[in-house]
């Protein structure tokens, strides 16, 4: 990732509606969410929500799909991953010590299947 696209999604992230709806869909992933029900449990007008869906799909945070009637928003996660990578790229000057913490707070919520499937083998 560049800057100049960190900046974009940063920009669009910096807004707490746009920042709650981005939660509300990685929350969702992998199923997304009509942009009717993000209007909805975002407590929205539909036009409004309509420009933020629009400000964040440009900046590559979100993408949509028609369903039928519907239009499925989704978070992207490469783009996430991209931007959480890029804001901790040079971290700690090369001292893993130090980013540990860091790197333990991003770790993932749900172990990976493989994962998961180990552990339960060693329970």
């Amino acid at each position: 990732m560049e800057s100049e696209e960190a900046i974009l999604a940063l920009s669009a992230l910096a807004q707490p509606t746009r920042l709650d709806v981005f939660r509300l869909l990685m929350e969702h992933e992998p199923h997304g969410l009509p942009a009717g029900e993000i209007a909805r449990r975002m407590a929205v007008p539909h036009n409004t929500m309509s420009s933020h869906l629009a400000v964040m799909t440009r900046a590559g945070l979100i993408g949509a799909e028609r369903q039928s009637r519907s239009i499925i928003y989704r978070a992207r996660l490469g783009a996430a991953r991209a931007l959480a990578a890029f804001l901790v790229k040079d971290c700690c000057g090369g001292r893993p010590e130090i980013c540990a913490p860091l790197i333990a707070e991003l770790s993932p919520c749900c172990p990976p299947a493989m994962t998961a499937a180990k552990e339960a083998a060693h329970d």
